[in-house]
């Protein structure tokens, strides 16, 4: 599976549940998360999504932590069947 089948199966099931998975993109900051999920009760996550079995590069390992930092929730999903789970988890923050 891609990784782009991966993103558009997580647009879906936000969308689904009432919400939005916005592309996220930075030009003054590389690295960034690819989504922004958005859920209704002002549930926010930041995830990055990556083929079945990739890894986050080092510069957007520093990223996902720079905005854990923050208290963001950030999520790395590299299979459509992390997605149930990880929009469930955010629903429950």
């Amino acid at each position: 599976m891609r990784e782009n089948e991966i993103e558009r199966k997580l647009t879906l099931l936000a969308k689904k549940m009432g919400g939005m998975a916005v592309k996220f993109t930075s030009p003054g900051l590389d690295g960034v998360p690819d989504r922004i999920v958005l859920l209704p009760g002002r549930k926010i996550a930041f995830v990055e999504l990556k083929a079945p079995g990739k890894k986050p590069r080092p510069l957007q390992e520093k990223r996902m932590r720079q905005l854990e930092c923050l208290g963001f929730p950030v999520y790395v999903i590299d299979g459509v069947e992390q997605i149930g789970g990880v929009l469930d988890e955010i629903c429950a923050t």
